[in-house]
């Protein structure tokens, strides 16, 4: 707690200070940025404006050379259980062969790529290739209709897709492809120049001539190097959708600089990262937790995590105790949805309750996407983690970038079904409809004082509609 109190009061005392040390010490920079914060716009925000560097070689390339270089970066287990692993060196190779694909069919620093994938290895290649040469990702959740990737499309001017002929889930297998096909003929798609398919699965999809290329079409004959491209900190790194209130959906913007800093540290402070450890998220790519601890956060810290394609109740309600001890998992960060869903299916069948996998791997558990009820909380605490694993419940959403109100295991007193207090540098308050901060214990809304790097940086292509959602005038 006295660590936690220091930075908290770091950050108190000298604010800019403070993350330009953190960015200094976490970011690797081609050019090491001497602006902090530039408010000089706001509440349009830029963090390390005059800094240069590329996120993909934050998360890969600075681990070449090191003992990490051959560590394993991903074990995955496929929907049917099949389970492959790759090290970081792997993994550059692939990113790396991807990225080259992406610039010889015209992909380039600046376009926008949608990409629309199963939850595999290839799907974080593909973020991971975008973020590489430049070009701004937008995910779209392999769940959602082709209504939704038509809009996404249009409102973001994308250039390419990347998406997979079938998904597997559940034992099923699922179109991705057709649906793809169905969100462009709807029109306003004009902007799509090629669709790369991942044959996840033997099973034929459509092909148009000209526009539609395999992966395999694609990678044919490109080198497995390539050299990242720097850019600017403020560069869009990724634009995420996420449901607008009234209307079309809202292109969550985020940056490159301020996003890799902070998905980067709050793995290590969140999760008490060790070199050991196996991290497993069992959020998808397609939502903003996907994005942030499964393709950038885990990777720029060097961890070991595991990706799983399929669902928690298939082929029985047991699939995660089973996974967490197959594959020896240290920390583990789910859903409390999930985990209630679980509770009802281990009370009807004690064969998949916890208590029938060997769970004594885990070290550390997380809550994400909504609050947990202490209820949940309790059973979690007591059947999966034995009593003697802390809950991370974390508080945080789609335009923050990161976690910003949660326990830090060893450090935090834990309280069933509250978040408890924000991470150091993150100053949050809770107000009354004029904005007057309320005593300890009474309600009201929660806000953010200050600025924070990782921090939503407009609506893309509507900054009014930015100022409008976030700023509201009181």
């Amino acid at each position: 707690m006295d660590a936690y109190k220091a930075l908290c009061d770091e950050a108190e005392r000298d604010f800019e200070g403070f993350w330009s040390r953190l960015a200094k010490e976490h970011v690797v920079w081609a050019k090491t940025p001497t602006q902090v914060l530039d408010d000089s716009n706001k509440p349009f925000y830029k963090w390390f404006a005059d800094g240069q560097l590329n996120a993909s070689a934050n998360c890969l390339d600075k681990h070449m050379g090191t003992p990490v270089e051959n560590k394993t970066a991903i074990i995955f287990e496929a929907d049917d259980g099949a389970v492959t692993k790759i090290t970081y060196r792997e993994l550059l190779t692939r990113v790396s062969q991807f990225a080259n694909g992406l610039k010889a069919h015209g992909v380039k620093k600046g376009d926008r790529v949608l990409i629309y994938m199963p939850m595999t290895i290839e799907g974080i290649v593909a973020m991971q290739a975008c973020a590489r040469i430049g070009a701004t990702h937008s995910v779209v959740f392999g769940g959602f209709s082709a209504k939704a990737v038509q809009e996404r499309i249009q409102d973001g001017g994308a250039v390419a897709v990347v998406t997979a002929n079938y998904q597997k889930r559940g034992g099923k297998e699922l179109p991705l492809k057709a649906i793809v096909d169905e969100a462009l003929s709807m029109g306003g798609c004009e902007s799509i120049k090629n669709v790369f398919v991942y044959e996840r699965t033997p099973t034929a999809c459509n092909m148009v001539a000209g526009r539609d290329k395999t992966f395999a079409q694609m990678l044919e004959g490109q080198s497995t190097d390539c050299p990242p491209e720097m850019v600017d900190a403020e560069h869009p790194l990724f634009v995420l959708y996420t449901s607008g209130s009234t209307g079309k959906p809202k292109g969550v913007q985020h940056a490159t600089g301020g996003y890799i800093l902070w998905t980067k540290l709050t793995m290590e402070w969140t999760f008490d990262l060790k070199p050991e450890d196996v991290f497993w998220c069992t959020a998808d790519i397609g939502w903003v937790t996907g994005h942030s601890y499964i393709t950038y956060g885990p990777l720029a810290a060097g961890a070991t995590e595991i990706v799983f394609e399929g669902v928690p109740t298939y082929p029985n309600a047991g699939r995660f105790w089973q996974m967490i001890e197959r594959h020896k998992c240290s920390i583990f960060y789910t859903a409390p949805t999930a985990i209630r869903s679980l509770i009802k299916a281990s009370e009807a069948d004690e064969k998949v309750h916890p208590n029938a996998s060997d769970l004594s791997s885990l070290r550390i558990l997380g809550s994400v996407g909504e609050p947990i009820n202490p209820e949940a909380w309790m059973w979690y605490y007591k059947n999966v983690g034995g009593e003697r694993c802390p809950i991370v419940d974390t508080f945080w959403q789609t335009e923050t970038g990161g976690h910003m109100i949660n326990p830090l295991p060893g450090a935090t007193p834990l309280v069933p079904g509250s978040c408890t207090l924000p991470l150091p540098g993150i100053q949050a308050a809770i107000v009354d409809e004029s904005g007057n901060e309320m005593p300890n214990g009474s309600g009201g809304i929660l806000v953010i004082k200050k600025p924070w790097p990782s921090m939503i940086r407009t609506i893309w292509n509507d900054p009014e509609r930015f100022k409008k959602s976030y700023f509201p005038k009181s």
